[in-house]
Order: structure tokens, then C-alpha cells, then sequence
């Protein structure tokens, strides 16, 4: 029995058809830069983005669009170079279709940089703070999927003694095959990227765990990593979704996470492959975010592939550039397993897009609900070792406290669970709907509480004004009191004065 079987238990995860090829052996490509690009301020974990550039401003690529509102957020960059046409409301990559605020470029037809006038001659000699603040400054966020600023996570290496530093080159997810590109591409800058990581938060070695599908950017990475003996390339079982931090941190060191707990609190930190290679360009080139590997895949494309995609720019564009064999029965941002159904084409592509995958009928075909027929499939395969079954009864009768009760916070939404259910039940459909709606209440309960302590303040408040009216009115009473007596004994003094004179 294998670690994680020992761990998690002999039927953890799932074995999907993974789906990559031919797009993951296609060579690396540029998608031409469409005329305009639309950069939402929001792409991140985190507050929004707040815009620090003007309708009709020229603006260089790389050049700041937008500052981190607060500790947890992460400054927007030009893709490119041009003019800013608008800063107003866009379409958010999300299933809602809702708007969501943007800024609007014009390109100029150029590839002209923003150039930094602080590029250190020797990376390695900055200080780590100051690795930490230029990979906030270039707008750099988690590439795994949760895009949570980067810059946070590398500043917790001091304050919480990490002393390893995972890299999840996992991309364990149907079809998508970016990260497997850039390792097998761009394996030196990845593996400086990961030096420097190490750097700045003081962790002793680094641990790059790839799914043994990746035989060519295991070799790529291999290689680059052989004169650093602190970073090691570890291959990992292909089996999903190994790349869950938790499941690959558990396989790369044989602990498991606490339910509550996290990687951090064992000591080590856990990155994607793809923000080790946004970290190397920001602190050696001077280059923030501003673009990134995208797998198309699928079989409505007419030339599937990875393409270096600039943030921004438009599906719709993408499409027009590639092409479609035919109208896409589904159309997701992401993998098959955890991404977003898109409402249109008019959406943009963030920082955290790994995917654009348009699914013909056939590959989108998922079939019609039927009643569970408790063959317990899902509890087998989920990789938290939840009971799926159970947490969707309780949902359908609106008890999310017993859904909480068996777990229901644990869900990592992976859809292992959906996936082998052969009634076809829409179980992550059910736990995303139950998470959403205790969000809700615990937002309602948080105003409520809010709105007492505003109404009890008020009360207070109130009371004390009443008391301290009456108190002033008392001093003012005794006050006049005082001074008709005073003014009574000057009276009677004065009298008193005049009848001895007379």
C-alpha cells in the first residue's frame, strides 16, 4: 500500500482520461494582439484593484493600471501598449455573465515596455522583503487556479519558519496542459524563479512535484535543476486531483494537513509552477504580469495547442484568431473538473485563466439526473474522505448544518464525486449552492449583528446625551440659583451700606 492509500485511503481521487494531446506536444504559439483588450480590476483574491490611470492616457506595456487596494489584493498592468478608451464596467469571466470593473485599451500596434529603472544586477542579492515587494508591485498571483497574491504567501517565510517549498507542477485536470509547456519550455527561467522563491522566504529546499504523464518537463526541469541541489524534482503519481495542495503535500512528505489546518502551519509552502516563472521575469526582467500561457482544447477547436495569451484579451478574439471546427456544445475558462461555464465569448481572459476548453457534444454530454441509487461511487472516490451521498440529502432538505456536520467545509469541489455518480446528480452543483447560501447567512448575520451593535450604540448613545442634557441643565439651575443668591447678598450688602451712610 502506497502512502496516499495509507493516508487517504485505497480509493482516493479519480483516473479521468486525461485528454492533453495532441495540444500538449503542439510548440508554444502568440495569439496576435487584437485591437483592443479589456482588463477586468478584479483578478485576484481580495479587494479590487483601484484604477490610477485617466480616459485617453498613453499607457506602456507593463505600465501600472491599477494599485492593490490593501494588503490582500494585487496590482493590474498594461498588457500592451496604447490608449485607455474606458474605465468602467466589463463582462466577468464567470457563469453570471454579471459586469464587473474594467479598463478598456486601444493598442497602438506596438509591443513597447514600460522600463524599470531599478533592475537589480544581481537578484539573488536583494533582500527578501525586497523580493516580496517587487513580486507585489508586478502584480503577481497564485497561477495554480486561486490566484491569491503571491507576494503574501512568499512574506510568510520569515514570520512562520517555512522550511520547504513545494512547487505543484501537478496540473493534474483533464485536458490542460499549460504548466506542462512552460516547464518544458521555459525550464531555466522556472527553476531561477524557484531559487528565488527559496530566497525570500528562507526555506531550505524545494520540492517540484510533476505528474508522471509529463515525462518531457520532468526531463526539462530535471535538468535545469541539476547544478541546484536544493531543488529537487519529484515525479507523482497521475491520478486527480493530485493537484490539491493538501494531496500533493502529502505525497511529497508523507504528513497530512489537519482539516483545518494548513501547509504553512507544518512548515512549508506551497506555490504553482507557473508564479515561480512570473516571479523570475518580475524580479530579473522587471516585467509584471501581464500575460501567460493558455491551453485551447477541445474538440470544436480548429487548431488546439497552448498560446501565450495577453490578460485582457477578448474569447471571442481568441476564437476569431485559432478558429472552430464547429459551435462548442460547452465552453469553459479552466478544466473540465473545477472551471467556469462561460455565458458568451465577450469575456476576457485573467490572470488566472490556465484554459479555454470548447467541448464538442460529445465530450460535454453528461446525462439526466436520476435518484441516487446509494451505490456509495462518490464516497469511494472522494479525495477528502467525505459522504458526498449524505451532504446532498441534507442539502435537498435545506439542513446545512448537517451538511456542515459531515464536512460539507472540507470540499475542496474537486467533482470527483459528480464524476463517477452514475445517476448523473449534480452533487458539486449541490455543495457549491449549500457554501453560497451559509455565505449568505453568515453575511445577513453579520449585518444583523452589525445593525444591533449600531442601535445599541445609538441607544447608548442617546442615553448618555439625555443624561448629559440633564446634567447641564442641573449645573445651569444651580448655576442661576447661584447667582440670584449672590446677586440677593450684593442687594442686601448694598442696603445694608446705604442705612449705616444714612
Amino acid at each position: 500500500m502506497g502512502l496516499m492509500e495509507k493516508i487517504f485511503g485505497a480509493g482516493w481521487g479519480i483516473h479521468p482520461a486525461d485528454r492533453k494531446r495532441p495540444a500538449a506536444d503542439i510548440p508554444l504559439r502568440r495569439i496576435a494582439t487584437p485591437s483592443h483588450l479589456y482588463v477586468p480590476l478584479q483578478q485576484h483574491i481580495g479587494a479590487p484593484a483601484r484604477p490610477v490611470v485617466l480616459v485617453g492616457q498613453k499607457v506602456a506595456k507593463g505600465q501600472l493600471l491599477a494599485e492593490a487596494q490593501g494588503a490582500t489584493s494585487a496590482a493590474i498592468h498594461a498588457p500592451r501598449s496604447g490608449t485607455i478608451v474606458s474605465v468602467g464596467d466589463i463582462t466577468a469571466p464567470h457563469a453570471s455573465g454579471l459586469p464587473v470593473a474594467g479598463i478598456a485599451i486601444e493598442w497602438d500596434g506596438e509591443d513597447r515596455w514600460h522600463e524599470p529603472d531599478d533592475l537589480p544586477a544581481d537578484p539573488f542579492a536583494l533582500a527578501p522583503e525586497d523580493i516580496g515587494r517587487r513580486v507585489a508591485a508586478a502584480g503577481i498571483v497564485g497561477l495554480g487556479g486561486a490566484a491569491f497574491p503571491s507576494a503574501l504567501k512568499l512574506n510568510l517565510g520569515k514570520r512562520s519558519g517555512i522550511h520547504t517549498l513545494i512547487l505543484n507542477g501537478g496540473e493534474c485536470e483533464p485536458y490542460l496542459s499549460c504548466d506542462d509547456r512552460l516547464m518544458r519550455d521555459f525550464a531555466r527561467e522556472t527553476v531561477e524563479g524557484i531559487r528565488l522563491m527559496l530566497h525570500a522566504t528562507g526555506a531550505r529546499e524545494a520540492l517540484v512535484g510533476i505528474e508522471d504523464n509529463k515525462p518531457e518537463a520532468i526531463a526539462a526541469m530535471t535538468a535545469a535543476a541539476a547544478p541546484f541541489g536544493e531543488v529537487q524534482v519529484r515525479p507523482v503519481p497521475a491520478r486527480y486531483p493530485m493537484g490539491s495542495e493538501k494531496h500533493l503535500f502529502s505525497t511529497l512528505t508523507g504528513k497530512e494537513v489537519p482539516a483545518d489546518g494548513r501547509t504553512t502551519d507544518l512548515g512549508v509552502l506551497v506555490h504553482n509552477v507557473g508564479t515561480a516563472y512570473a516571479v523570475q521575469q518580475a524580479i530579473r526582467l522587471g516585467r509584471p504580469l501581464v500575460e501567460r500561457i493558455v491551453t485551447l482544447n477541445g474538440g470544436a477547436w480548429h487548431a488546439p495547442g497552448n498560446c501565450v495569451v495577453p490578460v485582457g484579451m477578448l474569447v471571442a478574439d481568441i476564437v476569431t484568431a485559432v478558429g472552430l471546427k464547429q459551435d462548442p456544445a460547452r465552453l469553459i475558462m479552466g478544466g473540465p473538473m473545477m472551471g467556469t461555464q462561460l455565458p458568451g465569448t465577450f469575456v476576457p481572459v485573467v490572470k488566472g485563466t490556465s484554459g479555454l476548453l470548447a467541448l464538442t457534444a460529445d465530450e460535454a454530454a453528461a446525462g439526466e439526473a436520476q435518484p441516487c441509487i446509494r451505490c456509495s461511487s462518490c464516497v469511494r472516490a472522494c479525495p477528502v474522505g467525505l459522504l458526498p451521498l449524505e451532504m446532498a440529502a441534507r442539502i435537498r432538505t435545506d439542513d446545512y448544518a448537517g451538511a456542515v456536520d459531515l464536512g460539507l467545509k472540507d470540499c475542496i469541489a474537486c467533482g470527483c464525486c459528480a464524476w463517477v455518480c452514475p445517476a448523473h446528480i449534480p452533487l458539486v452543483q449541490y455543495f457549491g449552492h449549500a457554501k453560497g447560501e451559509l455565505a449568505a447567512r453568515d453575511r445577513a448575520k453579520l449585518r444583523t449583528d452589525a445593525t444591533k451593535r449600531l442601535v445599541a450604540a445609538r441607544a447608548e448613545r442617546l442615553e448618555r446625551e439625555a443624561k448629559e442634557k440633564a446634567e447641564a441643565a442641573a449645573r445651569r439651575k444651580a448655576e442661576r440659583a447661584a447667582q440670584k443668591a449672590a446677586e440677593a447678598a450684593a442687594a442686601a450688602a448694598t442696603a445694608d451700606r446705604t442705612t449705616e451712610e444714612s
